[in-house]
């Protein structure tokens, strides 16, 4: 339904996490340890990989890749290059705006960056199953053609998926409140704002996005199913050991992550307020 124009908005303002001023400080140490600690914990592992010939293995090059889009984007509640300096320059500023174009941009990012990350984590599990259900065949299947195909294939999914949603936003209209109850520019609360008909946008989010989580997680699933039922057919206890260990820390990274994505936006959209994540 097209809401009631207004005044054009050109710019919005991202009133953040909280209004408490007593908070502002620590939110702006907090974010600052997290963003620094981020860049510097992701860069020492991709010097690490490229350093080290022993890492040039598959399961390192795309965790190095992981890390490289680590290194703007943690998961959906804690960005760092994307959404970290802005909130910091917020925090610190009493004007805290940010422009149409400007704020289109950073979704565009983030979609894309969260959909490499859920691709990469996709293509590590499928990694991880040829490992230890294909052991003989790891070598021949996992090769440097198919990881670097797997990887740009991946990242020409995330850029279309990214497009899509940006140019569908930007063909909306903002011309009521422009306040925008986050630290950063996010799906939601611009179709909140708009006062032009999000019906499209809604339509394309309900359709093509449960594919971007919910086909990603099926994979990861149906290939850990099957890694654990090869597992626990080892009859070696440290052999069951030593395999669950190539896998345990990236099933840990694939529940919170996909977990986080289930809580935050798989929600319906009658459900949001525009002062929830805020303290």
């Amino acid at each position: 339904m097209t809401k009631l124009n207004g005044t054009k908005v050109t710019e919005f303002v991202l009133l953040g996490l909280s209004d408490r001023p007593e908070l502002q400080i620590l939110l702006f140490v907090v974010f600052l340890i997290m963003y620094l600690t981020t860049l510097l914990g992701n860069g020492v592992i991709i010097r690490a990989i490229s350093m080290t010939p022993q890492l040039h293995t598959p399961m390192y090059f795309f965790l190095g890749n992981l890390s490289c889009v680590d290194m703007s984007y943690i998961q959906p509640w804690c960005l760092t290059s994307v959404t970290i300096p802005k909130l910091l320059a917020n925090i610190l500023s009493k004007k805290k705006t940010i422009s149409v174009p400007g704020c289109i941009a950073q979704l565009s990012f983030f979609i894309s960056l969260a959909g490499m990350e859920c691709a990469l984590l996709t293509v590590m599990a499928y990694d991880r199953y040829v490992a230890i259900c294909s052991p003989l065949h790891y070598g021949m299947i996992m090769n440097r053609r198919m990881c670097l195909t797997l990887v740009a294939i991946s990242w020409l999914i995330v850029a279309v998926h990214s497009v899509l949603h940006s140019v569908l936003t930007s063909t909306l209209s903002f011309c009521g409140s422009n306040q925008i109850h986050h630290f950063f520019c996010d799906m939601t609360p611009l179709l909140k704002l708009a006062c032009s008909d999000t019906s499209v946008n809604e339509l394309v989010i309900f359709i093509e996005g449960p594919f971007s989580v919910v086909v990603p997680f099926g994979i990861v699933l149906v290939s850990y199913v099957r890694i654990i039922t090869v597992i626990l057919k080892i009859h070696s206890a440290e052999g069951r050991r030593n395999a669950f260990s190539t896998c345990s820390s990236h099933l840990l990274v694939v529940v919170l992550y996909f977990g986080t994505i289930i809580f935050m936006y798989f929600r319906a959209t009658s459900s949001y307020s525009l002062d929830y994540d805020r303290a």
